[in-house]
């Protein structure tokens, strides 16, 4: 079966080649620690010049190198030669995510693994750095992981779909991603990977447990999550119910936390499937409600109620006005020409809704295939 192997990166690559006996080197470790967490634009010129030295060595230790030399200096390789058993030759066909922090030194590191990895014939490999993912402050930390599950939910179910095998390498990388990419896996990894410490750099598989979302607690709320997955801000009173971790405070409004994001990606197919649900600013025609129901498949109805729940959102946040809709290329909201007031958003590629605003409010008359819509877009 064919892999993923999603595999985290930190910096001991680098830091590893500083010379110990060279005293011109004796500061070099402080002043990574310092800047651990700044940009390539923050970094101080010093410290990038450091960098770029230690990334020349790395790329000198690794060439030509036995395995055996290889695994010791770099954790995250060690990981991916031991899923492997020393034979790298059996990637050639998997594809190789590197989940790197935000910052110089991340990337940096993540640059040296992939052009090894390449090398050495895994050319589908590529690096993902979520923005702003440092250990700076619990805020950016927050951010990176909520961007990191976004990518994943966005990457690893069509991955799934098509038979991939996933696979979590969290032999390298900082304790706190390790921590949360642990938990992370148990919903989206088959194994996840970890080695022991020693010589004999034996591989720890922990296979992905049978977890499951208990969905009945967060039905009576699929409502206020759609709106909060649509980045909809809720005040406290609108979201009371819903399980406290699930929650996150900005501003004075509730959004979905990071753990929140991750449960209602886990059901929100489940939920977004059943029945149509009423959202602000939309109001349903019957020849609409009809197309729904005959639409008999997950994903079309789950990305039907999201898109929903976006156009909801827009219009509350200006007002009623349309302008706003027309500004979201997503949707890519028109006119039709010649039918007078129907207007028409889409869905997905392909797939319409007709519409007609009123008095700050979407009347929505069909939905479906764009041929037969634009055929009929205002009844059957």
């Amino acid at each position: 079966m064919r892999k993923v192997i999603i595999s985290t990166i930190g910096t001991s690559l680098l830091t590893n080649q500083i010379n110990r006996a060279n005293l011109d080197e004796k500061d070099w470790y402080s002043r990574l620690r310092d800047t651990a967490n700044l940009n390539e634009d923050k970094t101080p010129e010093d410290v990038k010049q450091i960098i770029t030295i230690l990334k020349q060595r790395s790329d000198e230790q690794l060439l030509g190198a036995k395995t055996s030399q290889i695994r010791r200096a770099s954790a995250e390789l060690n990981g991916i030669y031991g899923i492997y058993q020393d034979n790298l030759s059996q990637g050639k066909e998997d594809i190789h995510f590197l989940v790197a922090t935000d910052t110089s030194q991340g990337k940096t590191t993540a640059k040296i693994v992939e052009d090894f990895l390449r090398k050495q014939g895994l050319n589908n490999t590529s690096t993902f750095a979520p923005s702003g993912l440092s250990t700076a402050s619990t805020e950016a930390f927050s951010l990176g992981i909520d961007a990191l599950i976004v990518w994943l939910e966005d990457t690893i179910p069509q991955l799934k779909r098509e038979q991939y095998k996933i696979y979590f390498n969290l032999v390298g990388s900082f304790k706190s991603l390790q921590g949360y990419l642990n938990t992370i896996g148990m919903f989206y990894a088959d194994e996840i990977i970890y080695i022991f410490e020693g010589e004999k750099s034996d591989l720890i598989t922990i296979p992905r447990l049978p977890i499951a979302v208990d969905v009945s607690l967060i039905k009576p709320y699929t409502h206020q999550l759609a709106l909060l997955d649509a980045d909809a801000g809720l005040s406290a009173s609108e979201t009371v119910g819903i399980p406290e971790a699930m929650l996150a405070e900005v501003d004075e409004q509730m959004i979905l936390s990071t753990w929140g994001q991750l449960i209602w990606n886990q059901c929100k197919d489940d939920l977004l499937s059943e029945d149509l649900l009423s959202f602000f600013n939309l109001e349903y025609q019957d020849s609409f409600e009809a197309d729904y129901k005959k639409v008999k498949e997950k994903q079309p109805r789950v990305k039907l109620q999201e898109t929903l729940a976006k156009v909801s959102c827009l219009l509350k946040d200006s007002g009623g006005d349309t302008a706003i809709l027309k500004k979201h290329g997503g949707l890519q909201y028109d006119k039709y020409t010649n039918m007078g007031n129907v207007d028409h958003f889409r869905v997905t590629q392909g797939v319409r809704v007709s519409c007609r605003s009123s008095q700050g409010k979407l009347i929505l008359y069909r939905y479906g295939k764009e041929e037969e819509v634009n055929k009929n877009p205002v009844s059957k």
